[in-house]
């Protein structure tokens, strides 16, 4: 059975950020909350069961190229 995955909470995002080298510019702190982000959404859209099998992808991918 698949468990519902709690979201990242506020510490979690500041001690990753305390984690990025101290010379981090801001666009680079904005790059990486972006890339945490992605990372949420993608696993709820595996807990939703919103994935695709891997010949599902290579068809897609076939069928954009013609």
């Amino acid at each position: 059975m698949v468990t519902k995955r709690e979201a990242l909470t506020k510490q979690d995002i500041l001690r990753s950020i305390q984690g990025l080298p101290d010379d981090v510019t801001v666009n680079d702190i904005i790059e990486h909350l972006c890339y945490l982000s992605g990372i949420e959404e993608g696993l709820a859209d595996v807990q939703a069961g919103r994935t695709l099998t891997h010949e599902e992808v290579v068809e897609r991918i076939k069928s954009r190229l013609k």
